[in-house]
């Protein structure tokens, strides 16, 4: 059977088709332009714009499964298409990648007879690689919430959950929320990024208007600074907790944050190169 996959340069996108190549899926990569795009020989890159739905039709020729994303471009703008792409998806099966706030898509979705599920994880490990560049510059973190314990995943757990989705029954009209196995403070996420590299890194707490100032002058948007504060500062430490999904789904331990960080230590190093 043939999957399309939205999303496919991404940070998950790339594990979706990982993962149903590994499964002996045939897969359609979908992104904005093809020749930026590197994926196996066997894998099938088609241009496409989700927020243009001309682009979205020749895709979805002779697809079985879709898997969506709920943003419609590197700014995470929601989609405002939604009720219109999801009458394209007729007979398919879909899985949505889904973000903590609600756009068009997933109303649309459950107001559907569409076979749809939700795949909600928590804190990728991905949003690591925001302090490579401070890391290879000066060798410190500086981050704001050192107590509050998280529970990261792996975007490879995260890729394989949705391909396991795509790819078997008794998935209709659930929202799985994604975890890691690990609840992990800032500390020791960067203890364990110092053992990767093989040096110990600096951690320096700031304080919530340290962070702001920080933040802001990085470009981020004062609403997201906001948000920020109340998903990891307004919270109690104990606050977030490990689930058993991806365990129960894939019949094994959520992969770790020592995994990643050794998977990706070069980008923590001084001599990396992004352009490579």
């Amino acid at each position: 059977m043939t999957y399309l996959v939205t999303g496919a340069t991404g940070a998950v996108g790339r594990h979706v088709v990982t993962s149903l190549l590994e499964r002996g899926a045939h897969v359609r990569a979908l992104t904005r332009s093809a020749s930026h795009a590197r994926f196996a020989r066997e894998v099938e890159v088609v241009e496409g714009d989700l927020t243009r739905l001309d682009t979205i039709v020749p895709a979805l020729e002779g697809v079985a499964g879709v898997h969506l994303i709920d943003t419609a471009d590197s700014d995470y703008t929601p989609l405002r298409n939604g009720p219109e792409l999801v009458k394209l998806l007729a007979g398919r099966k879909v899985t949505l990648l889904s973000s903590w706030g609600e756009g068009t898509l997933e109303p649309a979705l459950r107001a559907s007879d569409l076979d749809w599920t939700y795949v909600q994880p928590t804190e990728f490990m991905s949003n690591a690689l925001a302090w490579a560049p401070s890391v290879r510059l000066s060798n410190r973190i500086e981050e704001p919430f050192a107590a509050t314990k998280t529970v990261m995943v792996h975007e490879a757990d995260i890729g394989a959950v949705i391909a396991h989705v795509l790819t078997s029954d008794g998935h209709t009209g659930k929202t799985y929320g994604l975890t890691g196995g690990e609840r992990l403070d800032i500390p020791t996420k960067v203890r364990i990024l110092g053992e990767a590299i093989g040096r110990e890194i600096e951690f320096v707490e700031l304080s919530i208007e340290q962070m702001r100032v920080k933040y802001a002058a990085q470009g981020v948007p004062e609403e997201m600074i906001d948000f920020q504060i109340r998903v990891f500062g307004d919270v109690d430490p104990d606050a977030y907790q490990p689930s058993s999904t991806v365990a129960d789904l894939l019949g094994r331990t959520p992969l770790t944050f020592a995994q990643w960080a050794a998977e990706h230590a070069e980008a923590f190093r001084p001599e990396y190169s992004p352009a490579r």
